[in-house]
């Protein structure tokens, strides 16, 4: 009875270590892969996909307190948390790129406004990159829709994983 005892507490403190491994992986696949696509590929992000790398950046320093800490539930809620914000924030991109939403002003062009020489050629230099352009698809979907996928996922699982720690 003690070993099936021990045997359970250590399966349980297993499954949340092994919990913030594979969100840490899913993050920081996702930053290098965001990274590659801008620096390799030369794939300018808009500024919502920047914002999009905030949660994840997050989540790894997250991971690594959470897996150090993991008996505590709190960490496992404020990955959750994390990654309900980049629902959000996925889910507002997808929507412009849908045109459920009307773009953001920080995400269009505003170069066409200018009559300075010098001031059109500086801004053709840092051309902002629209919301709604898609640049980028992997299998039919666009970056910001698998962001939003996985996001989901996440956020779906860590609930059900949560209420069945909790049961």
């Amino acid at each position: 009875q003690i070993f099936i005892r021990y045997y359970k507490n250590m399966n349980i403190a297993l499954n949340r270590k092994f919990f913030f491994i594979v969100i840490f992986f899913i993050s920081l696949f996702s930053i290098v892969g965001a990274l590659y696509f801008e620096f390799i590929l030369k794939l300018k992000p808009c500024i919502l996909c920047l914002y999009q790398r905030i949660p994840y950046i997050i989540l790894i320093f997250i991971c690594l307190i959470g897996y150090n800490y993991s008996d505590n539930l709190f960490w496992h809620y404020l990955v959750i948390l994390v990654f309900f914000i980049s629902v959000l924030i996925s889910g507002y991109h997808v929507g412009i790129e849908n045109s459920l939403f009307p773009e953001l002003s920080t995400c269009k062009a505003s170069n066409l406004d200018l009559t300075d020489k010098k001031q059109l050629l500086q801004s053709l230099n840092n051309q902002i990159v629209s919301c709604k352009d898609v640049l980028f698809k992997i299998f039919g979907l666009s970056l910001a829709t698998i962001n939003l996928i996985i996001s989901l996922t996440v956020v779906a699982l860590g609930t059900i994983y949560i209420y069945h720690e909790k049961n």
